[in-house]
């Protein structure tokens, strides 16, 4: 099996984002990734700790508790930006392929972003999802996990001139997105393995995360 396909593709889109935006703007979303690397405020949670319990709207409404998902069995937690994010949508689209493996190791996956319904439904509708997506609105959940950050000011004009206004994705002032994360979570709800990564061009590969699920 090849373990490192999701990063090849993320590596691919990496290069086509290179090709199409100006340095000076590549150069701001690097210093971005710095900062928020170098300022320790959002790193995740340890192994071997208790995955917090919450409870989170679908598109549709429909609140999704993980608390009562592990009783079923292992939890694939996954935190992204949102659905104008190309890295995002390649995890998730990779994550997809892997759903009949997931299933089939008595597991399902969640994935959270802090935008709105509304645009939780783009991201399932476009890439064809058939796990839960939710709405972490203000993200709430992301700060629990020790995920939270503040995109800082002088992004905010590049990401509008790209079409991304976090306020309208997001429905609120705030800027705030979660470092993308995923966890595994065992049906105790203690978090088995998982990776925060200031750098949002990284991944962690469905591959290892089966490995960790058959370990279980």
């Amino acid at each position: 099996m090849d373990n490192q396909k999701l990063q090849r593709q993320l590596n691919a889109a990496k290069a086509h984002v290179e090709k199409m935006l100006p340095q000076e703007i590549l150069d701001i979303f690097e210093k971005t990734i710095h900062e928020i690397g170098d300022s320790n405020t959002a790193n995740g949670l340890s192994l071997g700790t208790k995955a917090p319990d919450f409870s989170l709207p679908d598109y549709t409404g429909r609140a999704i508790t993980l608390s009562e998902e592990t009783t079923k069995g292992a939890v694939v937690l996954i935190f992204y930006r949102g659905h104008w994010c190309p890295f995002c949508n390649l995890e998730l689209q990779a994550y997809q392929r892997y759903m009949n493996d997931i299933t089939s190791l008595n597991a399902q996956l969640i994935a959270v972003s802090p935008q709105t319904p509304e645009h939780s439904m783009s991201m399932q509708q476009k890439n064809e999802l058939s796990f839960h997506v939710l709405s972490d609105l203000h993200n709430q959940i992301a700060e629990k996990y020790n995920l939270k950050f503040k995109l800082p000011e002088y992004a905010h004009e590049i990401y509008r001139s790209l079409g991304i206004s976090l306020d309208t994705f997001n429905g609120d002032s705030a800027w705030e997105l979660p470092v993308p994360a995923t966890y595994v979570i065992d049906s105790e709800g203690i978090i088995r393995a998982g990776n925060a990564y200031a750098d949002y061009k990284k991944r962690v590969e469905p591959a290892d995360v089966l490995q960790v699920l058959r370990s279980l």
